[in-house]
């Protein structure tokens, strides 16, 4: 690690007053998946919060800020892309572990980077989600204060190295929610997904060889004894409803003995070591800092690269275009028409999108069936060979894909992905996902208006790959393609098929399809965005 982060005790002012570590309430929204509706904090100055102390949990804080007019919500930040022109994860995420003995304020130290940090994105993971399942033996000594839950053994390392290692990776993780009253781990898991910063934390977050490797940045967060055993006995009284004898006991016998063990040697690892915790804002400082200033070096540019490559090559084997039948010519004469009214653009749209649809369902792979019929005759025919179709749209343009989708196949699923475009870089940055469970088991229809230069199409199939869809299960529909942008997704990822009902030749210097549809979001939607909003790819609200 650079010399401006070398291990340093950053002491505070002696002067100033201690205070019990309290962790900032925050939005717990597991991966972004479920709701729109919190808003990411501002950059907040480093004060001393007000919330009471509670159990960590694993969380995610992916809820981008928001800037609302009288005719649209724009999303004011986003994920930028973490691969390259390949669809190769080119950037993991930095990963920065907080070590310290119980109750030191490794939540509050956390919870103060991620607010001073002001990066969306950023998620909180906890060493208390990978306590391992006791047994019934072991759930009695619990319950009579006799195991203890501060020794090695009692984690799942080899699951916490593996979800770790996956989320750095930029994949998506399932991390179990672990009840402290019934000592085992709850049937719904949580899924977390998509970080810039990942923030370890837990009392034996260095004692493993295998995590160590997996830190790029490692934090003790030092405090007196005395303190944390009075937060300690306020936590387990208050929110376990144990008594103050039991608490003390468990405290001599387990606690002490293993932070004097296990945790405060580990502090010769750390790159940092925070006296105080939450309060010291000199080293909350230098951490944030540091986080930055790797970040910067980790950006990257994956449109303008895009638009340089792959020209003058053949269109790829698995580009599927639509026959050019004089009824489907003559629908794109009138949606191509600037002079279509709204309700005309709209049902022909509608039309082409049922077509595109039903041609896209003919590559689906299906297997032999036989039927009975009910004149009592065999009936040789076909079924899909999969468990099942689920639809993903990007949002906004994508989303008028969806009903010509659920008309052609019942009861059928749906997830959304929300990309747009950031017009001081010129890149895709992801907003929000909601994606249906299980979807790796799953064939996906990925479905937008148009396609461009194929960045915001090229970063949808991404995030389906990092949730463990096959890639030759991924289908891209859309009703009009650029070459350029059939080339970017056919070239990053050539398992995945590609359907259009037509393929334009040219993209201009403002990434607009030549001769193109326009804006199909505005056109089908009825908003008129100013010209600076104009799409430049899949056919997005700016």
């Amino acid at each position: 690690m650079e010399a401006a982060v070398k291990r340093a005790e950053v002491q505070k002012d002696p002067k100033e007053e201690r205070e019990e570590d309290r962790p900032m309430s925050r939005s717990d929204s597991g991966s972004g998946e479920d709701s729109l509706d919190g808003l990411m904090r501002r950059n907040c100055p480093l004060t001393p919060s007000l919330s009471p102390r509670k159990r960590t949990t694993s969380q995610s804080k992916t809820e981008p800020p928001l800037l609302r007019t009288n005719k649209r919500t724009i999303y004011t930040a986003g994920r930028p892309p973490w691969y390259n022109v390949t669809g190769t994860t080119f950037k993991e995420a930095f990963v920065i572990g907080l070590c310290g003995g119980s109750a030191s304020g490794k939540t509050t130290v956390a919870n103060k980077i991620i607010e001073a940090l002001d990066v969306p994105w950023v998620v909180l993971l906890s060493m208390d989600s990978f306590y391992k399942v006791l047994s019934n033996e072991e759930q009695e000594l619990a319950a009579k204060n006799e195991y203890n839950f501060d020794h090695p053994d009692a984690f799942d390392f080899e699951l916490l190295v593996n979800v770790l290692r996956k989320l750095k990776k930029g994949k998506s993780v399932k991390v179990p929610v672990y009840d402290f009253t019934s000592h085992c781990r709850r049937k719904e898991w949580k899924t977390v997904y998509g970080a810039n910063v990942v923030i370890f934390e837990g009392i034996l977050a260095f004692a493993n060889k295998e995590l160590l490797k997996l830190l790029d940045m490692k934090v003790f967060v030092d405090t007196d004894s005395d303190i944390r055993l009075v937060r300690r006995l306020k936590r387990d009284i208050s929110e376990r409803g144990r008594d103050i004898g039991g608490v003390i006991k468990q405290y001599n016998k387990f606690v002490k003995p293993a932070f004097e063990q296990y945790i405060e040697p580990t502090v010769q690892v750390a790159d940092i070591v925070v006296p105080r915790g939450g309060e010291n804002f000199v080293a909350l400082d230098l951490i944030v800092q540091h986080v930055h200033s790797q970040l910067e070096k980790r950006e990257i540019t994956v449109r303008s690269a895009l638009a340089s490559a792959h020209q003058g090559q053949p269109l790829p084997k698995t580009l599927s275009v639509m026959e050019s039948t004089p009824q489907v010519r003559g629908m794109h004469t009138i949606i191509r028409n600037k002079e279509t009214n709204r309700d005309e653009f709209i049902f022909y749209s509608k039309r082409l999108m049922r077509l595109l649809i039903e041609h896209a369902l003919s590559f689906l792979p299906l297997k032999p069936v036989s039927v009975e019929t009910p004149q009592g005759t065999i009936y040789e025919g076909k079924r899909l060979s999969g468990k099942r179709i689920t639809g993903v749209s990007i949002l906004r343009a994508g989303e008028t894909m969806e009903q010509a989708l659920m008309a052609v196949c019942k009861d059928i699923r749906l997830g959304k992905i929300l990309i747009q475009t950031n017009h001081d870089t010129g890149e895709p940055e992801l907003h929000y996902l909601r994606l249906p469970k299980d979807i790796s088991e799953d064939y996906v229809i990925l479905m937008d208006s148009t396609v461009s230069t194929g960045a915001a199409a090229l970063m949808a199939v991404r995030v389906l790959l990092d949730h463990d869809v096959q890639e030759d299960k991924i289908f891209l529909l859309s009703l009009l393609m650029a070459e350029m942008g059939v080339h970017s997704v056919a070239y990053a990822f050539p398992k995945v098929r590609i359907i259009t009902t037509a393929v334009d030749k040219k993209v201009n210097d403002e990434f607009h399809i030549i001769p193109g549809i326009g804006n199909f979001g505005d056109r089908y939607f009825g908003t008129d965005a100013p010209s600076d909003w104009y799409e430049s790819d899949e056919g997005m609200d700016y």
